[in-house]
């Protein structure tokens, strides 16, 4: 059962490194409910191998270091244990998506919210109209694009 708290610690970590409820990633999980996902992070539970790649899929993580953890691999007694709360989970991620990241750090807020917003699919005229707009700004110094006259008569 020592394993099984492994792996729960690990698949907490995952989940909450990857803003998601116990809920959210039962539903991504075959056969597998909330409670479920509860106990195995309490380690009461152990999911089976096909559940563990569910997992690590919806949240991000290495397939390899949840069968690891489970199968008793990467257990060992020298190595140090992580502070409580420290994030242990790893994601590769392309270069693309690094500069992503490092250029969503440097953005205001209003774009973070503009760009997370667009990502999710929601306002796509809102930011086209945006992005037209800091345009014509950055060209022309001017803050605001003219006003088109009535065409529409």
């Amino acid at each position: 059962m020592a394993n099984a708290k492994k792996v729960g610690q690990l698949i907490k970590a995952a989940r909450t490194q990857a803003g998601m409820t116990q809920e959210q990633l039962a539903r991504k999980v075959k056969n597998c409910s909330a409670s479920d996902i509860s106990r195995a992070e309490r380690g009461e539970k152990e999911l089976t191998q096909e559940q563990l790649k569910q997992v690590a899929k919806a949240t991000g993580v290495t397939q390899k270091s949840l069968l690891d953890a489970a199968k008793g691999a990467s257990s060992s007694s020298s190595s140090p244990k992580p502070p409580a709360g420290a994030n242990t989970t790893s994601m590769k991620v392309t270069a693309t998506e690094k500069k992503l990241v490092q250029l969503y750090r440097s953005a205001d807020s209003q774009t973070k919210k503009e760009v997370m917003a667009a990502l999710k699919g929601e306002t796509v005229e809102t930011l086209v109209g945006s992005l037209i707009g800091s345009a014509f700004s950055a060209l022309t110094g001017k803050k605001e694009m003219p006003e088109e006259d009535g065409e529409d008569s």
